[in-house]
């Protein structure tokens, strides 16, 4: 059976709608490779769906999560912010730019790939201060210019006011750090 164009469409809108809930942070272009079309047929099929752009999408997940984290302030946290269940979980994208690699490899620096990781397993703490008393990161493999960090990190057991998290980073389908971080939640002090 041949599917007639309006089929055709439907099914691919379907798919299109289907793919920004599992992931809304896809760019157009990687939404045009998944769906085998062309970016400008995205494009419309976006508009014609309602669906914002990637920027108005990241802006709008945020907002809906950083107003939850008490221990960052605004802009603190390394990436962008996908899920946050407090004191449970978390999920960052972090996409590497020019000004985060090394000029002569295109590799990441390692403290960005840290700083997302550390900033995410504070966010998941529900207290006005929280430190991080000990880190331990292992780095698997390079992470190189445009590729995009995902960051889930899951709080594994409590001790009073220490947190344990576990932090596992991914390019794609591969694992590039993974993590362990005990941090604290410290009572404010007046200044």
């Amino acid at each position: 059976m041949v599917l007639s164009r309006n089929q055709h469409k439907r099914e691919r809108q379907q798919l299109l709608v289907q793919q920004l809930q599992e992931n809304p942070f896809l760019t157009d272009e990687e939404l045009a490779e998944l769906l085998s079309a062309s970016v400008p047929t995205v494009r419309l099929d976006r508009l014609e769906l309602g669906i914002s752009e990637l920027r108005a999408r990241t802006k709008d997940v945020a907002e809906q999560y950083y107003g939850q984290i008490r221990s960052l302030a605004t802009g603190e946290l390394i990436g962008d912010l996908l899920e946050l269940e407090i004191g449970k979980r978390g999920i960052s994208v972090l996409e590497v730019k020019k000004d985060m690699v090394f000029s002569k490899t295109q590799i990441l620096r390692g403290h960005y790939l840290f700083a997302q990781a550390n900033s995410l397993a504070v966010a998941l703490i529900n207290a006005d201060v929280v430190l991080t008393g000990s880190a331990y990161m292992r780095y698997l493999t390079p992470v190189y210019l445009k590729d995009k960090v995902v960051a889930n990190a899951q709080v594994t057991s409590q001790r009073g006011s220490n947190f344990m998290i576990r932090v596992d980073s991914r390019v794609g389908g591969v694992e590039v750090s993974r993590g362990r971080f005990t941090v604290v939640a410290k009572e404010m002090r007046e200044l």
